[in-house]
């Protein structure tokens, strides 16, 4: 089989010889176990109800064996399975609706009007720290109920707590992940009880209610995990990926033309960024019990890894798939927001907000440039730059 090191800092889950083992074989060998390369395979394995999380096992796997941060990712939601699954993500539902996400749209408007004029007093700007970073931390606050003045600590914490799933890079993440996690879980805390007692129109007064309604099916602890859970999921991965667009479109400026021209193809540009540079790159699942997948035969605690971005360059799922263009719809959904029972929560609100800031910087701003040089977050989890120098051409329907 083809060996890929995941792990290494500079690893690319689209470089060519990664392609090349893709052709060669729907799964490679890597330092963390094997990786799954192509989309079929992957999606049905986020499906298989032969395989699940298991929280324990990963942190274990990277080094982690008790701690807070042990303590908050092994009880996830992520990381349940089957009815505990359901009676945690019932209770987010309830609260969570597509309603509220369509309600959020107005502001995610006015906030991105304000970023950009930021952005036009500039000739050069750290898209990260001047627009990525602030618009879904706004979006976040505003959905949860945080106030403004607690925006910047708010920032620093759902950064670094993001980091959880890439721990395997050692170094300082996951002290960084620690220190986040004590400070948010405080936080959050002290949000919960004020909310508790004065509930307002936000998702987490919404929780609150809901779980009194349900008879406390859903313990207190267990509340705090799931807001704490959505603070990282609702900033980190859409930053990266509002980054990410950034980086795709300055390397395809013809297709920022086309956007600012066609704006009804803002669906369909979320989409394509999303396929070509998503902000999540891995998703993983053990096996429950000994199994075959693929004609792999599997041992109890065997794991798989999509590689994400790997897997949604899949020539034989996505026609033309090694080039990015926003015209061409993709029937096969993106796998960074996992499939069947654990979709991800937060996808129709990272596709609203990307959705409506894209079109509205095409028609503001000629095509992005990268302008100095960019630094990133670890290849393996969340990942997308942590800075990004861009200027955009003065001439909304101009060419690179």
């Amino acid at each position: 089989m083809p060996f890929l090191n995941v792990v290494d800092p500079e690893f690319d889950f689209c470089a060519p010889e990664v392609l090349a083992a893709q052709a060669a074989s729907w799964y490679a060998e890597s330092p963390i176990g094997r990786v799954v390369l192509r989309y079929t395979p992957a999606r049905a394995l986020l499906r298989d109800p032969r395989f699940d999380h298991n929280g324990r096992l990963f942190m274990e796997r990277n080094g982690v064996s008790g701690g807070p941060v042990y303590d908050w990712f092994v009880p996830m939601i992520v990381n349940r399975d089957g009815a505990d699954h359901r009676r945690l993500r019932g209770l987010v539902n309830r609260a969570f609706t597509p309603r509220v996400v369509e309600n959020l749209r107005p502001f995610i408007r006015a906030r991105a009007e304000e970023l950009a004029d930021r952005l036009a007093e500039n000739e050069i700007s750290d898209f990260v720290t001047d627009f990525g970073d602030p618009m879904p931390l706004a979006v976040m606050c505003e959905l949860l109920g945080v106030p403004p003045e607690d925006h910047d600590v708010f920032r620093g914490w759902s950064t670094d707590i993001g980091l959880v799933f890439s721990v395997a890079h050692g170094g300082d993440i996951p002290g960084r992940v620690a220190a986040a996690l004590l400070g948010l879980s405080g936080y959050v805390e002290s949000l919960m009880a004020a909310k508790a007692r004065k509930p307002g129109e936000d998702l987490i007064s919404a929780l609150i209610a809901a779980r009194r309604e349900d008879g406390g099916l859903v313990s207190r602890e267990e509340l705090l995990n799931l807001v704490i859970t959505l603070v990282f999921a609702a900033h980190d991965t859409t930053r990266h990926q509002l980054a990410n667009a950034m980086v795709a479109f300055a390397e395809h400026p013809g297709q920022w033309s086309v956007l600012g021209q066609r704006p009804e193809l803002a669906e369909r540009a979320v989409e394509e960024v999303m396929r070509w540079r998503p902000s999540t790159t891995i998703a993983y699942r053990y096996a429950v019990d000994h199994l075959e997948f693929e004609g792999l035969p599997l041992a109890p605690g065997d794991c798989l890894t999509v590689c994400v971005a790997t897997t949604q360059r899949d020539p034989a799922v996505f026609h033309g798939g090694d080039r990015f263009d926003i015209t061409v719809p993709r029937e096969a959904p993106p796998l960074q927001f996992g499939a069947g029972p654990h979709h991800c929560l937060g996808a129709a609100l990272a596709r609203a907000e990307v959705g409506e800031v894209l079109p509205l910087l095409a028609r503001r701003f000629g095509p992005p440039r990268i302008a100095g040089p960019v630094s990133w977050s670890p290849p393996m989890g969340i990942h997308g730059p942590e800075t990004l120098p861009l200027s955009f051409a003065s001439d909304a329907n101009a060419l690179r």
